[in-house]
């Protein structure tokens, strides 16, 4: 492994000092040829990073050369993947190089994804493939462009070297993924099903420190974490987005978006959507996020009762009641943000009917999601989203009189729904077209989706109208897949 030709990175890498058993200590695989296909200037500037060349980057950010200071290791954790408890899942192609302070001082985590196996690959190769390396490219900065809390991509690096996949031979790639930290649910259940306490004791000091530095002991982690999902799903449901995936190794401690996999935006709107391809009874459909998170929660607390009271019913019943309080947070966050996307100003009974009723329409309809909202902020053709009109105006009166009895004028309600309603988001025929567009070489489609999807709330300009659009029956994707 080369480390003399990368520039020094200001590490400082706590997690490495904890104690070995949390993780493997393992360099990545080196990158035969590797070639940057993308670069995160700005997230880069953030995180302090040296200046580098193209090549270098490439070199760095694809494992092909270790930069000093950099403790390459894979993190162990367990999970539950659809409801069945796995004790032993980890790392298995991802690589963390160390940590960096960045420049508003915040402590943040460099992942090399993608990079070869680790002694938590369970017989797989470690590598990844061009396609969901795009997708988690492109869908971790659309959701941050929408302000949504997530992981951030880094780099996008060809590594020379195909993979072998279900579909035959196909380019291999690394994703540099940028992350408060990699703390999961199942982390802590790695730990909690070996009866370690001094681990799961040293994991609770790890995620306050690095995520609630307010809070005293796991029952305030608990209860900083319960909140944070609340907060997160609302959001996601706020922009009609579907993890697919929501197994408790990819729901994050600190309430941050994790491993874009099967994941979607909707475009026609229906409740009990689904697009994973592995997702086959509904598991993780749009409606169902909220409980599923519920559910994931659920575990976190049991790995976290033996410290939060000796006596276990006490622990049992506290916990209990902190994982009970996720649905007024949620429904809060969730009427919050869908009033802010109908210009409202001012809470009023008889609110949250009035976006059922919408939502209700646009099912029985099948209305596109973004375009709806949208066009309700823009005087588009909301209407004709709709095969009866009739119903929508129906609706549209009822609105209109909701903004009337708070005093809101249309247009300046339409002003504020313009930066809460995007524009573009990453539709799944567009992301497909820029894979389809890169397996051939061909990155311009995945820049020019890239681009758009970094101002996702204004209009695109003038040469971009067909990054809006929903897709023609002959683009529909019906499935999206894991990277694996």
């Amino acid at each position: 492994m080369d480390t003399l030709t990368a520039p020094p990175i200001a590490f400082d890498n706590s997690y490495a000092r904890l104690p070995a058993r949390m993780f493997a200590r393992i360099d990545p695989e080196p990158a035969p040829a590797p070639g940057l296909i993308a670069w995160n200037a700005a997230l880069a500037e953030h995180l302090g990073l040296p200046a580098m060349d193209e090549a270098t980057r490439a070199a760095v950010f694809s494992g092909a050369s270790v930069p000093p200071g950099a403790e390459p290791l894979a993190m162990a954790y367990a999970g539950h993947q659809f409801g069945g408890f796995v004790p032993q899942l980890g790392d298995g192609r991802a690589h963390l190089l160390g940590e960096v302070i960045a420049r508003d001082g915040t402590r943040m985590d460099i992942q090399l994804k993608g990079s070869g196996r680790t002694p938590f690959s369970r017989g797989g190769d470690g590598k990844a493939w061009l396609g969901p390396v795009l997708r988690e490219y492109l869908v971790s900065e659309a959701m941050a462009a929408l302000g949504i809390p997530t992981t951030r991509a880094l780099a996008a690096v060809e590594t020379g070297a195909p993979v072998w996949r279900e579909a035959g031979q196909l380019p291999g790639a690394v994703i540099t993924r940028v992350a408060q930290s990699h703390l999961r649910v199942g982390t802590f259940q790695y730990f909690a099903v070996r009866q370690d306490l001094d681990a799961l004791r040293a994991l609770t000091e790890h995620g306050i420190a690095r995520h609630y530095p307010q809070a005293e002991g796991a029952e305030d982690l608990l209860r900083e974490a319960v909140a944070a999902q609340a907060r997160l799903v609302a959001q996601w449901m706020a922009v009609g987005f579907i993890h697919g995936v929501m197994n408790t190794d990819n729901c994050h401690v600190g309430g941050l978006t994790i491993d874009y996999g099967p994941c979607a935006f909707m475009d026609d709107y229906h409740p009990q959507t689904v697009f994973s391809s592995i997702d086959r009874g509904g598991r993780y459909a749009y409606a169902n996020q909220p409980q599923l998170a519920v559910w994931n929660l659920a575990q976190f607390a049991t790995c976290l009762l033996p410290l939060m009271d000796a006596d276990q019913e006490a622990a049992i019943e506290r916990a209990t009641a902190i994982v009970h309080g996720f649905a007024d947070v949620y429904e809060a966050e969730h009427l919050a943000r869908f009033r802010a996307k109908l210009g409202l100003t001012t809470a009023q009974e008889g609110d949250a009917a009035l976006v059922q009723a919408l939502l209700d329409r646009m099912a029985g309809a099948g209305a596109d999601f973004t375009r709806v909202f949208r066009g309700l902020a823009t005087d588009s053709a909301v209407a004709a989203e709709f095969p009866d009109p009739a119903a929508f105006r129906d609706w549209e009166r009822d609105w209109h009189a909701r903004l009337a009895a708070e005093g809101s004028a249309l247009a300046d309600a339409q002003a504020r729904m313009t930066r809460v309603n995007p524009a573009v988001i990453a539709r799944n025929h567009r992301v497909e077209e820029a894979i389809a567009a890169g397996l051939e070489g061909d990155y311009a489609p995945f820049h020019r989706l890239h681009t758009a999807l970094a101002t996702p709330f204004d209009p695109p300009d003038a040469d971009g109208p067909d990054l809006t659009a929903p897709p023609r029956p002959d683009e529909r994707v019906q499935a999206t897949f894991c990277g694996t």
